[in-house]
Formats: structure tokens, sequence, C-alpha cells
């Protein structure tokens, strides 16, 4: 279904954003950032320079725009060479060294060696399925990986006398690995594990009765890993960023406690609680519980540059004898904030504890109305215009503070069951993370995926068949290199190429020399595989090449194992390393695919979806009982296409040459608060058939409508239209209107009043992000 592309939202086409009027003799200027918070130092980056009302220069404190951009091949080799010292983990390692060495040990003592090497590598496959994340979570993803690695045995071992057969089935799981990157991570790596056992084992040609055992021996093997993985609980996976992140918002309500003349030095503490690196893993982890943090990170941001510019409006009245009693209602709002601060804070670092801080919000909201309702009028006119501009801040901080206090909940252990059980009461086709309508929305020559997953199998395909039409010896080296080698993106795959190919030969002469020099024994040789198992699962992850220096040495020593010579073993991976690692690199370069040209697309296709998504839903809303669900169901295919397509193409564009860390960490800020725009679209949509309906309230059309707007000027921004920015929409006074229009009794109204604010936050989070990635790329 096409999203309405370039042309603007229908019923919008005259409309005409009206500009607010600064008050009549007011030399102060009224200017508001997209974001809700005034952001001075974005204002100033992308409107140029400003001053502040005292006159004085507002600089940028955003140093990094200053440095020149890294030459696109400096920054290739720079990944390729990279050691990233936060994956390095030497607990999982040595429990995953055990795993593959304890069966092979005993193999070697007991005389059955066939039997052990087989246990032994499905615990070296599913050893890479390992982490520190949940039991539960852990204990899927590795019995999965364990079954996987069992059925991929047995189908290799039954397909190997059957040419036809294997190249075939090796083609279509091929296929299904490159679909499986469109589910994340996690199926993608257990999709590339997968297809190499297939066609490793595809190269034995067993009987049904000894791929049967074979396949159990794997099993078992797996689920040897899966119990040492299980045995012992290190931390949570993410105790870390709560750590960090409790520590953000404690800065933060210090912040907004402390007097205005204190508050400078505390702004500074804030702004370096930000940049802990404990908080950088969040960029690429696209987890429900992952960017519920991350949208954690983003609103601390926005809420230290709401609360300085607070401080700021603090001072300046205080300046002015007409000013005592606004800066004095500011100063109790600042504290009330400080209170719901300290209390996520509190929540993030115990998570047994509520975040809800539902009294002190109540008394902001009560507040707030207080400052709105309250005649400034007859005060001076600097103080009016001041005091018009503090009520866009109370009123942003506020929706702030909802959301931050929302988020933090569902971040506890009570709020984290609450939230999986409202996941999983949702019908299916709501569920965010439902894996088959992932798959279904990227069966199409639009997704990057399905592209990738046709040019894996192709060069299986051709790779399986050139290696078995030549009976090369050990020709299933061929097409599993391309394998692990080609990935959806340049950077991936060229990087992985070049380590891959690299890897491989400093592997082979250490096992060259191994051999030729030392000659190990049967005992050393079982040594020698713990060893490099260890190494492999502990510095492997932090460097690729490192990775496949160990495994390519590990292989050798596992083969020789079996009788056969390790000579044969080092020059065969060679030449069929070679030939596979350059049949990946030909076919992407053959095909190639250069994010950096497609990525504001992509965002805006992301856009549109949103948009038609909305448009749907709130077309249901204002004609209660008239419902569209295979339409709307249609809307919500595409939006998750687009959804799936971006995320993808954060992940592709990260590894090409020329992007810089800031650019990735406003990508990644990006997929946090849109996802958690598509989830308040999806409780609106879920609330269709769990509340009662109703007429809808007369504020929620030009809401509703503002919203479209909204969408689709940012879409139209990324596609190159200029001056944008001016017409967008005041999102957050049209919902305090739609809020003060209705009887929150009602329970649609009620739905509609939380979901809205939850939509207003996040998109006025992301046309401020938005707006950030035009002008850096400017």
């Amino acid at each position: 279904m096409a999203l309405n592309g370039g042309r603007p939202p229908d019923g919008l086409s005259n409309w005409k954003y009206k500009q607010v009027k600064p008050l009549a003799g007011s030399d102060y200027r009224l200017q508001r950032d997209i974001d809700e918070a005034v952001d001075y130092p974005n204002r100033q980056m992308l409107s140029g320079p400003m001053q502040a009302s005292s006159g004085e220069p507002i600089r940028s404190n955003d140093a990094q725009d200053l440095l020149p951009t890294p030459r696109p091949w400096q920054t290739f080799w720079r990944n390729v060479i990279r050691f990233d010292r936060n994956k390095l983990i030497p607990w999982v390692a040595l429990r995953n060294a055990i795993g593959i060495l304890l069966p092979i040990a005993i193999g070697s003592e007991t005389g059955h060696v066939l039997g052990g090497l087989a246990v032994g590598s499905g615990a070296l496959n599913v050893s890479f399925s390992d982490g520190q994340d949940p039991y539960r979570r852990r204990a899927q993803r590795m019995l999965a990986s364990s079954a996987l690695t069992a059925v991929a045995v047995f189908l290799g071992g039954i397909l190997g006398r059957h040419y036809a057969g294997a190249v075939l089935i090796a083609a279509a799981w091929a296929f299904a690995s490159g679909m499986a990157v469109a589910l994340g991570t996690t199926a993608a790596d257990l999709g590339v594990i997968s297809v190499v056992i297939l066609l490793v084992y595809s190269a034995q040609a067993l009987t049904t009765e000894r791929a049967v055992y074979a396949g159990l021996l794997a099993f078992g093997g797996g689920l040897l890993q899966t119990a040492l993985a299980l045995l012992w609980w290190p931390a949570q996976r993410y105790a870390p960023e709560r750590a960090a992140l409790a520590s953000v918002y404690r800065e933060l309500a210090k912040m907004a406690a402390a007097s205005v003349e204190s508050n400078a030095s505390l702004i500074v503490f804030a702004q370096a609680a930000l940049n802990q690196p404990a908080l950088a893993s969040l960029g690429q982890d696209h987890s429900v519980e992952g960017e519920r943090y991350r949208s954690l990170l983003n609103q601390a941001e926005r809420l230290r540059l709401g609360l300085l510019t607070l401080a700021r409006l603090r001072r300046r009245m205080r300046r002015d004898n007409d000013g005592g009693d606004a800066a004095t209602i500011l100063d109790q709002f600042a504290g009330l904030s400080a209170g719901v601060l300290a209390q996520v804070a509190s929540s993030l670092s115990n998570p047994e504890l509520s975040a809800s801080g539902a009294g002190w919000l109540k008394q902001i909201e009560r507040l707030t109305g207080e400052f709105y309702a309250k005649d400034w009028q007859k005060s001076s006119t600097f103080i009016v215009a001041m005091i018009q501009d503090a009520r866009f801040q109370l009123s942003a901080i506020e929706g702030q503070l909802r959301a931050v206090a929302d988020l933090a909940t569902h971040a506890t252990v009570a709020g984290g069951a609450k939230f999986a059980e409202r996941q999983a009461q949702r019908p299916y086709r709501l569920r965010i993370a439902g894996a088959l309508a992932t798959l279904r929305a990227n069966l199409s020559l639009n997704s990057a995926v399905f592209r990738h997953a046709i040019r894996l199998a192709a060069c299986v395909a051709l790779a399986d068949g050139v290696g078995r039409a030549f009976d090369w010896r050990r020709s299933y080296w061929l097409p599993m290199t391309a394998v692990i080698v080609l990935k959806p993106d340049f950077g991936s795959t060229f990087s992985r190429g070049t380590l891959r190919l690299s890897g491989t030969l400093v592997g082979l002469l250490l096992a060259t020399a191994l051999y030729h020099f030392v000659n190990p024994s049967a005992d050393a040789q079982v040594m020698l595989i713990a060893v490099f198992a260890y190494l492999m699962r502990w510095l492997g992850p932090a460097n690729y090449g490192i990775l496949v220096v160990s495994i390519s040495a590990l292989i050798v020593l596992l083969i020789a194992m079996t009788g056969i010579a390790p000579k044969q073993v080092i020059l065969a991976r060679g030449l069929t390393t070679g030939a596979g690692g350059a049949l990946a690199l030909l076919a992407y370069a053959l095909w190639p695919t250069w994010e950096r040209t497609q990525i504001q697309e992509t965002l805006a296709q992301m856009l549109d979806g949103y948009r038609a998504y909305f448009q749907g839903i709130a077309g249901m809303y204002k004609t209660p009982g008239k419902t569209d669900p295979a339409n709307l169901d249609s809307v919500r295919l595409s939006t998750r296409l687009a959804r799936s397509n971006f995320e993808a193409a954060v992940d592709r564009i990260a590894a090409e040459p020329g992007m810089t860390a800031e650019q990735m960490a406003l990508f990644a800020a990006i997929l946090a608060t849109s996802r958690r725009f598509a989830e308040a679209c999806m409780a609106l949509d879920s609330g269709l058939s769990t509340s009662s309906p109703a007429a809808p309230r007369d504020a929620f059309f030009p809401f509703a409508s503002n919203v479209e707007l909204t969408l689709y000027l940012l879409a139209s921004a990324l596609r190159g239209s200029a001056n944008v920015r001016k017409g967008l929409p005041d999102l957050r006074e049209d919902h305090r209107r739609l809020v003060q229009a209705g009887d929150s009794s009602v329970d649609r109204y009620a739905l509609v009043d939380i979901e809205t604010d939850r939509l207003t936050n996040s998109l006025n989070t992301l046309s401020g992000q938005v707006f950030r990635w035009i002008a850096r790329k400017r």
C-alpha cells in the first residue's frame, strides 16, 4: 500500500501555520525549540549564531561538529583494526571453553574420539549464542541454537549423497538465514551458524542412522553448553546501564532542586553523567528493554536542557521587581520536579521500587494550571514575555516528567512484568516483536533484508555447486566462507572479508608452525583446543580478525584429531577460504548498496508509514463504530516494513566509511523515540476494541491533523524541502486543549489523553532529532 509519499496529509493542503505574535513593546525574542525544552546549542547549529535576551552570545557546546570528518578509507581501516574492550567477557569465554573441552577430553581418554568431537562441535556452535542476558532469554536462545544445530547436522548428513538436493536445501537455508536479519542480531547469528553446520555435514554423506546419531551428539553438546551458561548468574544484563541512568537522574534531581546560584556547576555534572561509557552500549540495542532505557537517556538530555532554561528564566525574573511571584512558582515547580527525578533514580537503582511519582506529578499539574490561569498582564512587558516562555517550559517539562516516570515504572520488576502481560494480552498483529509479521512484511524487493537473502542464497548455491562439481577437497569451506563474509552492508562485508582472509592465513600459518616445530601429542592437542577456544570466545568478540585466527587454528586441531594430516587441511582451507571470500566480495561489488545515499529516504518512508498508521487509527476514533480492520492491517504491515527497513539501514550505515560516533548516536536516539511513538499508536489501536465508543471531542480533530502534518513536514524536510521548521504546529498546546476539552471519567477519553501525551512527547523529541540530523549532514 502506498504511504502517500510526498503529498500533504488529506484535508491539510490548505493549512497555514499561524505565527505567535510577540507582545507589543517587548524586546524579548520568543523563540521556541522543536524539542519542547529550548535547546540553545542545537538552535545555534540550525539557525546560526543567536543571542540571549541579555545580549550574551550563546555558544555551541558540540565541539565535535568542528572536527574534520575522517577520510572514508581511514574510517574503514579503523573499523577493521578496532578492538572493542567492552566485549571482553572472560568468565563467559571460560565456561564456553570448558563446554568445548570436556567432551573432547573425555572422548580422547575413553577412545571415542569421533563421538567426543561431535559433542564438542555442538558445544562450539552453541557457544556463540551465549551471553549475559537474563536466564530465560538466554536459555531460549541457546536451546534454539542446540535444536538448529542438531537439525542442520541431520539434514546435512542425509543430503550429502544427493547433489542437487544438497545444493537446493543449502540455498533455501541460506535464504532463510538472510531473512533472519529482519528479526535482529540473535536470529541472524543463529541463521549463519546453522547454515555453516549444514554445509559442513552435507559433505560427509552419512547414512540415516549415523546422521541421527551425529545430530543427537551435537544436540547433547549444545545442552552441555547451555547448562554451563545457566549454572551461574553473574549479573543482570542492564545493571550497568541502570546504574548509569540512575546517576544521571540523581544529578538532574540535584540540578532541579539547587538554588539558582549553584545551578550552573551542577549543569556540568549532569552533562558529564550523560556521557558515561556504560550508556554507549544502548546504541545498537533494538530490543524493547534496550530502547526503553535509550528513551530514558533521550528524555534525560531534554530535561537537562529544559531545567537549564527554567533556571535562566528564574534568575532573570528575580532581577525584575515584578518577577518575584512568578519566580517563586517556578522554584516550587523545580522542587517538585526534583522529587519525581529522585524517585526515578531510586527505582533505577532498586528495581523493586516504584517510579510512578503520582503524588508529585499531580502537584506539578496543579501548579502548572495555576501558572497558566494567573493574570500576569499587570507585570512589565519583559516579565510578561518571559512568563509566556515559562508557560511553554512548564508544559514541556511536565510532559517529559510523565514520560520518564512511565518509562522507569516499566523498567522495574513489577512494571516490566506488567508491561509484558499487557503485550501478551494484545492481539498478535499488534505485538511489536511479531516475528512472522516482520518476516512477511520483508518479503518484498523493496526490503534490504530480502535483497540480502537473495544475494546470500545465490552465492551459497553457486559456491556449493562449484565445489561439488570440481570435487575439491574440503569444498564446503567455499560456501561456508561466503556465508560468513557476505553481509547486508558494505562495511561489514568488506571489513569481514579482509579480516577473514588475513585471519585465516595467520591462523593456518600458526597451526603449521605448531605441527612443524612442536608436533603436539594427543593430550597436548586437547589442551591447545582449550586454549584456542578460550581465545576465540574471549578476544574474538572484540575483533573479528582475532576470532578468525583462533577458529582457523582450532579447526585444524579438531580435524587433526580425526587422523587427517594437518598439511592437507591447511592447504585445502587456505585455497577454499580465499575463493569463498573472493566470491562474496565480488557478489557485493556487483550489487552494492550505499546506505548514506538512502538513509534519509528510508527514514522518511518510516515517517510516512507512521503517518498512514496514525491516520487510520484517528479515522476510527473520529467515526466510532465504523471500523475497517482489513485496511488497518494493511497499513500496519506497511509500517512494520518501513520500520524494519530503517532499523536495518542504521545497522548497515554504522560500518560505512565516514560515519561518526555522533551521527550514530543520533540514529540510535531516533530509533528509540520512534519506537515510543509506535507504541503509543499501538495502544490507541488496541484501545479501539478495549474501550467503549464515545463521540470524539472537537479538540481531537485539530490535534490529529497536526500530528499528521508534523509527520508529513518531517518527511518533506528529509526529502529536501526548505523552511519546513517554521511550519511545525505546537502539539503540546494542542494536547493541552484536548485534555481540557473532555471528561477523564470516560474510559476512551482517558485512554486518548494518556497515549496522546506519550505521542506528543515522542513526536516533539523526534522532530528535534530529525532537524539535528539534517543540520549535521548539511
